[in-house]
């Protein structure tokens, strides 16, 4: 139980984010580091192979306290990966030595590069590696802004990758396979043919440093070597500072250099007084807390709300209040498991049970006139589904685990289509999505019907018409008579409805003539397609009345009639919402992209380069709104998962494809 484990009282909890593409190995690496600190995790079995949401996790390594978070991989689940940076000490940048893969890194990189987030390079599946180990350096190096550090360089016997030299300390070690608490390797003598290349390797790793500090390029200047622990004590400086990024080799699956990855994390990752400096945040004894995830699953521990938040300056109490809330009890995660606690100190991350009317990116422990920290806003939906319950009965209980989702994940939304008489779930992709609706359906027990959300057309009338209609009922007692003839007539596109009364002579008197504009102007809501009627004029040529027998109902009735009957004599057209897309993309996907656009109907308006995003273009293009339901879904799997889109309505347009 972590509140049972020794402390180191100088150190305070650090916390790492594990990042990487999809595949690399995130979680496993988490389960090895987790393993080798003493509290191993239990893995939940879910129903899709790749992570959907964060994990968490309390350990300590060598008295040190630190928190793991196992971010997702997938493009489509980036929020919870930005919020988990945003309470993050160091990115923990998990890849393969494999270019193909290494093509996955730019989103995560300019996430890391916008916070000014400290971050450190783990090359897995290391025993699986056969090419030049230079080679990917370079590529991983034309993906990132900082300088990078190799620390290791590999031991090879024959076609096998059996250790590694740790270049700052001119060691060698030979890997033992094994996870939890077992060492991952041992000390041998540096291999006779791999000498020259470990020096020279030496020597550019001084270089490097060199470039960041001057006393290291005087002593180069005058051929002067810095020592090894120089070499270490600069190289943790600046990893920490985060003008460098060490690379470190390992394969987790087999434990191979976990020993020592934890050592780099303990000696090089800023401390959480840093990370609060580099927030903004100033010192003090006022707790303050910052929620960057909620989640509603239930534990052994706690049924009901979890906010999980990083304490970044004082010490937070079971019961206490902040801001007039109250705080519900406290929980560290160990081995998977909620372990109830007493208090947070600064550094922590923590769950608090009971925060009803607080969500995440919310912060508890404001000063006054402290500034407000920065959270990461949700990204605009890309994708949504048309959901609705099986069962009436449970709509109730749809919209209340519909708002739990919600709330869990801010990158999903809902919306209300009332037209279309339909709930849309959105959210940044199709497994997005539909992972949601699984968890709705484990957690809510729910069954949930599904589908594409209908399409926003309108209609509109190609000519001018006139109609005449009269209503003359009499049933006994007062009867019903009204008189009306009527013109409709197009208008330019986006120029709306308009009642025009041409009444002349008290035809029809003045207290009929608002009933007349008020059902001209609801006959408009469905036309002859099933569409509401757009861009149109309705002129009130004549009628007649009955001093007795006319009223405001009758000459309503009257009006809908002639309105029903000219819409479908005026030639009805039908018009598709046209959307203004902006498609972002590695360069070399662009004219992929391009095609994609062109063969959904888009008209292309121009391209160039995405401002901020070395190698990345921005294609601008309009596009019928009907092709964009499953687009992103075409265009992730044109650019290798990376593309992403947003959109706008612009205007109608014409559906030549779709007149009748």
């Amino acid at each position: 139980m972590i509140g049972s484990l020794p402390r180191t009282e100088a150190v305070l909890p650090r916390t790492v984010a594990l990042v990487g593409p999809y595949g690399s190995g995130k979680s496993t690496l988490f389960d090895a580091l987790m393993a080798r600190a003493g509290a191993p995790m239990k893995r939940v079995t879910e129903a899709r192979a790749m992570s959907t949401e964060l994990r968490i996790g309390h350990c300590q390594f060598l008295g040190d306290p630190w928190t793991l978070l196992d971010c997702p991989g997938s493009i489509e689940f980036a929020y919870e990966t930005a919020c988990a940076l945003d309470a993050a000490d160091l990115a923990l940048i998990v890849c393969e030595p494999v270019p193909q893969r290494l093509a996955s890194l730019p989103l995560l990189l300019h996430m890391i590069e916008e916070r000014g987030l400290p971050f450190l390079v783990f090359l897995n599946k290391i025993e699986m590696f056969i090419g030049n180990l230079n080679e990917i350096t370079d590529l991983l190096q034309d993906t990132m802004k900082r300088p990078l550090a190799l620390r290791q360089l590999p031991i090879r016997e024959g076609e096998t990758i059996s250790g590694f030299i740790d270049i700052a300390s001119h060691r060698a070690y030979r890997y033992k396979a094994g996870q939890g608490t077992e060492p991952g390797s041992e000390r041998i003598e540096i291999p006779q043919n791999l000498r020259e290349p470990e020096e020279m390797a030496f020597s550019a790793l001084a270089e490097k440093l060199a470039d960041q500090d001057d006393r290291f390029l005087e002593r180069l200047l005058e051929e002067e070597m810095p020592t090894g622990t120089e070499i270490f004590e600069q190289l943790s400086q600046d990893q920490a500072a985060g003008t460098i990024a060490e690379v470190l080799l390992g394969s987790a699956l087999h434990g191979y250099g976990i020993t020592r990855l934890w050592k780099a994390l303990r000696h090089d990752a800023p401390s959480a007084t840093a990370t609060a400096e580099r927030h903004g945040i100033g010192a003090g004894s006022e707790p303050l807390i910052h929620i960057f995830k909620t989640s509603h699953h239930a534990t052994a521990a706690h049924a009901g709300k979890l906010s999980f938040g990083r304490v970044w300056r004082g010490i937070v109490k079971d019961g206490a209040t902040m801001d007039g809330v109250r705080i519900g009890a406290l929980y560290h995660f160990v081995s998977g498991e909620a372990v109830r606690v007493k208090e947070a100190e600064a550094g922590d991350v923590i769950a608090l049970a009971r925060l009803e009317l607080i969500n995440t990116g919310q912060i508890l422990g404001l000063r006054k006139g402290e500034e407000q920290l920065a959270s990461s806003a949700p990204p605009p939906p890309s994708f949504a589904l048309a959901i609705k319950a099986k069962d009436r009965l449970d709509d109730a209980k749809l919209a209340q685990a519909l708002h739990k989702l919600v709330e869990e994940d801010p990158s999903l939304s809902l919306e209300q289509d009332l037209e279309g008489g339909v709930m849309l779930l959105q959210g940044q992709g199709e497994i997005h999505v539909q992972s949601a609706l699984e968890r709705l359906t484990m957690q809510a027990h729910l069954a949930v019907q599904s589908g594409k959300p209908p399409v926003a057309c309108r209609e509109t009338i190609g000519e001018t018409t006139i109609e005449h209609a009269r209503l003359k009922r009499q049933t006994g007692g007062h009867g019903q008579f009204a008189d009306v003839t009527l013109e409709i007539a197009p208008r330019r596109r986006g120029e709306g409805f308009v009642f025009i009364d041409r009444i002349v002579g008290g035809a029809i008197p003045k207290p009929f003539i608002p009933a007349i504009r008020d059902a001209a102007e609801e006959a408009m809501s469905k036309g002859p397609l099933g569409y509401r009627v757009v861009d149109v004029s309705v002129t009130l040529l004549d009628g007649s009345y009955h001093t007795v027998d006319s009223s405001e109902q009758a000459f309503k009735t009257a009006t809908r009639m002639a309105i029903t009957a000219a819409l479908a004599k005026a030639k009805p057209k039908l018009l598709e919402p046209i959307d203004h897309v902006t498609v972002a993309v590695p360069r070399q996907n662009t004219p992929d992209a391009q095609r994609l656009l062109s063969g959904r109907r888009g008209q292309i308006l121009g391209y160039g380069e995405r401002e901020g995003w070395p190698g990345w273009d921005e294609i601008e293009a309009m596009v019928p709104a009907a092709e964009l339901q499953d687009f992103v879904v075409a265009l992730r799997s044109d650019t290798q998962g990376l593309g992403s889109y947003r959109h706008a309505f612009d205007h109608l347009a014409e559906a030549a494809t779709m007149q009748r």
